[in-house]
């Protein structure tokens, strides 16, 4: 059930995504603006918020701008992560950056950016309500910009925290799908405390979906990832599964060598599969998923509290 809304959902938002956004003059602009939002996925944020609207009574259709702001700016943090990881592949297509350079992926960045902003303010509902979720969004963009830089720090330190881990995953992840459910709760006119819980739920569940999508990259097949399998592992990435692997003194050879072979990248994941380390990244994602679905006991149930629940199950078993 949870993918056939999903997919209607995404269906909407990508027509709506055609209609907001098009593609003008300078087209180089816009194009390399479109070139990840059209590459497809989930979108999961902005199917959360509208999922989240119509929980609390509001109406989705009312709120598709807001969603395709959500998603703008998701693909405006993807284009300039690319950058700063030098990174060839995104969704199976060429990088922004590998096409259009890096002063024409920085401004498509900025471009999403801002029309995320001026879409948003198009949306339907009373202007003090836009001007508050302008104010959620302002804030969730310079977390997500903490998030990275704490990112970028733990590259050049050897050992990382779980606790710092966790603050940077909270910030670079977490925020965003808590914007995008408390977006939608706050547009409908839900009370403070309803739209507190959905940005809680939102927040713990993206946490869960971020140490998921770590051990996606460890276990899922490339066809499924659309990039190299441990490439996070190769790339010294300071992740849950290898913060845990070093506290326990796990030998892990490829750790930060890019020109690993695969041979010795499959060798590596066994041994941290047989160390318990991924077991215990996968454990740590469901227990944030189940204390973000606890924090949905603001809602009455109904099919889109359901469907919520649903939602959270299915960020920690995608991929498989």
């Amino acid at each position: 059930m949870i993918d056939e809304e999903l997919t209607g959902r995404a269906e909407t938002i990508s027509k709506a995504i055609e209609d907001l956004m098009p593609i003008v003059h300078p087209t180089g602009l816009y194009q390399a603006s479109r070139h990840l939002v059209d590459a497809g996925g989930k979108r999961l944020r902005p199917s959360m918020l509208l999922i989240a609207a119509e929980a609390v009574g509001g109406d989705p259709l009312a709120l598709v701008s807001a969603a395709v702001s959500i998603e703008l700016i998701h693909n405006f943090t993807l284009i300039h992560d690319d950058i700063m990881d030098n990174a060839n592949i995104r969704r199976g297509r060429q990088s922004v950056h590998k096409i259009w350079g890096d002063s024409g992926a920085i401004l498509a960045g900025d471009t999403l950016y801002s029309k995320a902003f001026q879409i948003l303010g198009r949306t339907p509902v009373e202007p003090r309500l836009i001007l508050e979720s302008m104010n959620i969004l302002s804030q969730t963009c310079t977390a997500i910009c903490e998030g990275q830089w704490l990112d970028l720090e733990f590259e050049n330190r050897f050992r990382v925290s779980e606790d710092e881990y966790m603050e940077m995953i909270e910030k670079k992840t977490g925020v965003l799908y808590g914007a995008s459910a408390c977006m939608g709760a706050t547009l409908s006119g839900a009370p403070d405390e309803v739209a507190k819980g959905l940005d809680e739920f939102g927040k713990l569940t993206g946490m869960g979906f971020q140490i998921h999508d770590d051990v996606l990259d460890l276990t899922a097949p490339e066809k499924v990832l659309g990039k190299r399998r441990g490439g996070d592992l190769v790339e010294g990435k300071k992740t849950l599964i290898m913060i845990h692997a070093l506290e326990h003194s796990v030998e892990v050879d490829v750790f930060g060598k890019k020109d690993a072979t695969p041979q010795e990248i499959e060798r590596t994941l066994s041994i941290l599969e047989r160390s318990g380390s991924i077991e215990y990244a996968r454990s740590r994602a469901a227990n944030l998923v189940n204390r973000g679905k606890s924090a949905l006991d603001v809602l009455s149930d109904s099919p889109a509290k359901r469907l919520l629940l649903e939602l959270a199950d299915y960020m920690i078993k995608r991929g498989y």
